[in-house]
Formats: structure tokens, C-alpha cells, sequence
């Protein structure tokens, strides 16, 4: 089983998300949904998603995170959970980097 952590942007916004399923937001308690249903999946396999290809990391993920890995996980058609892997000591780490959907996940990477 893979721990799992999060980035502290994907935490504040993950957060804010949980808040907004109270107040009875249904996009909020979508992407909650399946983001928990994601994390489960890299719990029990943190090579669930695809590792992308080096020549493809947008600068940002080098610069803001230091990856030496980068791992695009499909939670639905729409929505994409861009995560890396760490070792600490003995275990393996699945880190959340962040959650975006399709149009920003394609801007980011340069696709057009």
C-alpha cells in the first residue's frame, strides 16, 4: 500500500472543495468524489496513472516541486490528477500535486 501526501496548494484547494459539498455545491461534491476515488487508487497502486514521458514535464513541476518523476492520473474525461513518486527511507510516497481539468491539464502541457 502507498502512503499518500499532498502538495500544499493541492491541500488549501482540496480543502476548499470538501467546504463547498457542504453548502450543497454539486460540481464540488463531484470533483471530491473522484478525487477520493483516485487517491484510493494510487493507495493500492501508485503506478494507477501514466508516467509521462521527461521531455514532456511542463518547467513549472521541475521548478516548483523539483520532480524527478511525473505521473498523470485520468479520474474521469474531463478532470486529471498530475502526482509524483517519492522514497523516503523504505517506503514509496504518492504525492498530489495538483487537480485540473481537461482545458487547464492541455495549457499546461503546451497541447493544444
Amino acid at each position: 500500500m502507498t502512503d499518500i501526501q499532498q502538495s500544499q496548494e493541492f491541500f488549501v484547494e482540496y480543502e476548499n472543495l470538501k467546504r463547498r459539498t457542504v453548502e450543497g455545491q454539486g460540481e464540488a461534491e463531484y470533483l471530491v468524489k473522484i478525487i477520493q476515488n483516485g487517491i484510493e487508487k494510487l493507495k493500492q497502486n501508485h503506478e494507477a496513472g501514466q508516467k509521462i514521458p521527461r521531455q514532456l514535464w511542463p518547467k513549472y513541476y521541475v521548478e516548483k516541486y523539483g520532480v524527478n518523476n511525473l505521473w498523470r492520473l485520468q479520474l474521469d474525461d474531463f478532470w486529471r490528477m498530475i502526482y509524483t513518486l517519492i522514497h523516503e527511507e523504505v517506503k514509496l510516497i504518492a504525492v498530489i500535486l495538483e487537480v485540473m481539468d481537461h482545458k487547464d491539464y492541455d495549457k499546461r502541457f503546451g497541447y493544444k
